[in-house]
């Protein structure tokens, strides 16, 4: 060995001979760190980044080989504290110390390195291991520092574990948020809850937009004004929220909005009227097939027709229903397979509401807001044409005009 060769040239004062060594091992230690840092590593490094594969370039990037090299000083002072004998306990332990804290580093690379190399592959979408992996790195830890304690203290790692376990009140207390946010995970990933890229509205508190991320103590949601909202997992999972995840992959997005009708404006329809809904293009069919079936009963059942009041008529309001759904039915923007209702609800203070239940075939926020935005434009231009009236409160002009008459 290279300190048998040394040795004659050392002092013979045992303090400053073992000081001397001490400081060639350092500088032999430091040495040796350098030369695979700069040298070995780089090297490494070069090579790996030409490969196609990307798994080599994912562990260069998380610094797995870089935290390696960490171990090479401890592992030259572990062989070598022998040749300061008053020393050589102490050197040793701090070197196994070293070399556990190096591979905890290692360890928590290699973890961060397998939760890229998941986001790269199909499954990702499906479930998210961030949290598991979290668990894992937490679990590893605590394992870790109690091997680290006990080569400090020079005491059975076993011993301490044991020793863990009496302690497992105390650790429940000190880590109760990250059992709560463990449970909380593992209900998130069991039960499919919610993914990255999930659309999640949480109004209590704040948060209406996208997942991006979903760690083990916190999830983080873009909201549409581009803040970020973390909430914590395990309050996310106890209280209520909505994914919006089933519209986006039913296809459809709902409708569901109410035109209220002046009820002072309903009436039977006349002659002079249907001739004119006939003109419709969309209503000319359903006014025929519903006329004959008003004559069809009228007659059957012998009634006097003079007066609209007497047996069966159409309504402006009914006919108006029919050219919504008819409007709707052949509107290229609205989903076929999806729930499609026009239906008239209570009539209100309001007016009479009649309430449009439909599905657009376009999931997407800005498009889907433009398509509602046309349809009830065109509706309520065309609500006049039957004889109606939407309802609106009073405004000043409204009491200008009754006060100039």
């Amino acid at each position: 060995m290279i300190l048998d060769y040394i040795s004659p040239y050392l002092p013979h004062n045992q303090l400053l001979s073992s000081l001397s060594i001490l400081v060639i091992l350092a500088v032999v230690s430091l040495l040796a760190f350098w030369v695979t840092q700069r040298l070995i590593l780089n090297l490494l490094t070069k090579m790996l980044r030409k490969t196609s594969t990307q798994l080599d370039d994912i562990l260069i990037n998380q610094n797995v080989f870089k935290r390696l090299t960490y171990i090479v000083p401890a592992l030259i002072f572990f062989n070598f504290a022998y040749a300061i004998p008053q020393f050589t306990t102490m050197i040793q332990r701090t070197s196994l110390t070293l070399m556990a804290i190096a591979g905890l580093l290692v360890i928590n690379s290699l973890i961060n390195a397998l939760r890229e190399i998941y986001k790269e592959t199909k499954y990702h979408d499906r479930l998210d291991i961030t949290s598991y992996l979290q668990i894992t790195k937490l679990i590893i830890n605590i394992l870790g520092s109690v091997v680290i304690v006990g080569i400090i203290i020079d005491k059975d790692t076993t011993l301490l574990l044991s020793g863990l376990g009496a302690m497992t009140a105390v650790v429940m207390l000190i880590f109760k948020d990250t059992i709560l946010a463990l449970v909380a995970s593992i209900q998130i990933s069991s039960n499919d809850l919610f993914k990255i890229g999930d659309w999640i509205e949480a109004p209590q508190f704040g948060a209406d937009g996208d997942v991006i991320d979903i760690g083990l103590h916190a999830v983080k949601i873009q909201n549409w004004d581009k803040t970020i909202s973390v909430i914590p997992t395990h309050k996310l999972i106890d209280s209520e929220f909505r994914n919006w995840r089933g519209m986006s992959e039913s296809g459809g997005r709902r409708i569901k909005r109410s035109l209220f009708i002046d009820m002072n404006t309903i009436r039977l329809c006349n002659d002079e009227m249907l001739q004119k809904f006939k003109r419709f293009e969309v209503l000319g069919e359903y006014i025929d097939r519903k006329q004959k079936e008003v004559t069809d009963y009228n007659q059957a059942k012998n009634i006097d027709n003079s007066e609209l009041i007497n047996g069966r008529s159409l309504t402006n309001v009914g006919t108006f229903r029919a050219y919504i759904e008819a409007y709707l039915r052949n509107n290229s923007k609205i989903h076929p397979d999806l729930t499609f209702l026009i239906r008239q609800l209570e009539p209100t203070s309001r007016g009479l509401p009649i309430q449009i239940y439909v599905f657009t075939n376009d999931t997407d926020w800005i498009r889907y807001e433009g398509i509602q935005a046309d349809i009830f434009d065109h509706l309520l231009a065309v609500v006049p044409e039957f004889g109606l009236k939407i309802f609106q409160n009073p405004t000043g002009e409204d009491f200008g005009k009754l006060k100039s008459k």
